[in-house]
C-alpha cells in the first residue's frame, strides 16, 4: 500500500496557529497511522508528502469566516495551478507555496485533502481559542471518519506479484498474472 500521511501544520506557540498540532494530538488518541507534525516551512512540508500517495492536511486559516469553521479542500493530483489563499500565513514561504512547488514538479499525491480551520487569535504566546479547539475537534472527527477511504484511495489496483489488492471489493487475483494491460 502506498503511504497516506497526515500531516498537521502549525505553532505552538502563536495561539489558534497550534490548532493543526491539536488535531494531531487527538488523531494520535485515536489510533491514526502516519501522523506528522511540522510547523509549516517549504522544505518541511515537501519532506513530509515525499513519495505519499495519499496525504491529508491539517492548518489553520485566517480569512474572515467565523473562528472555529472548519472547511475541507480536495487538491490533490494533476490541475492548474494551486491559488490557495487562507489568509495571514505565519509561515513566511510555508503551506500553499509548498503544495504549488509538489504539484509543479508533479510529486503531489494523488490524493490530497486539506483540512483549515479558521483562528481567532495568532498572536505570539496566545493560547489556542475555545473556537479553534472546537474546529479541531470537529475537523479530528471528520478525518477519523474519511481516513478509512482515503487510505484505500492510495492504495495501487496491481501488486507487482499479480494479485488484486485494497480497493474496496476488488480483492483476488489478477485474472491477467499482473500484465500490464
Amino acid at each position: 500500500m502506498e503511504r497516506c500521511v497526515i500531516l498537521c501544520v502549525g505553532n505552538s506557540d502563536r495561539g489558534d496557529d497550534a490548532v493543526g498540532r491539536t488535531v494531531a494530538a487527538l488523531l494520535r488518541d485515536a489510533g491514526a497511522p502516519e501522523i506528522v507534525e511540522c510547523p509549516g516551512e517549504s522544505g518541511a512540508v515537501l519532506d513530509a508528502l515525499e513519495k505519499a500517495g495519499a496525504a491529508i492536511i491539517v492548518d489553520a486559516a485566517l480569512s474572515g469566516a467565523p473562528p472555529g469553521t472548519v472547511r475541507r479542500f480536495e487538491i490533490g493530483g494533476d490541475g492548474p495551478p494551486l491559488r490557495l489563499n487562507f489568509g495571514w500565513s505565519s509561515h513566511g514561504l510555508g503551506l500553499a507555496e509548498a503544495l504549488g512547488v509538489a504539484r509543479a514538479l508533479g510529486e503531489m499525491p494523488a490524493v490530497c485533502v486539506l483540512f483549515v480551520i479558521e483562528g481567532e487569535s495568532f498572536a505570539p504566546g496566545a493560547p489556542l481559542s475555545e473556537a479553534a479547539r472546537a474546529g479541531a475537534a470537529e475537523a479530528a472527527r471528520l478525518i477519523l471518519r474519511e481516513l478509512p477511504s482515503i487510505r484505500r484511495s492510495a492504495a495501487p489496483l496491481f501488486s507487482t506479484g499479480g494479485d488484486m489488492v485494497g480497493r474496496g471489493d476488488l480483492v483476488g487475483p489478477c485474472p491477467q498474472g499482473g500484465k500490464i494491460l
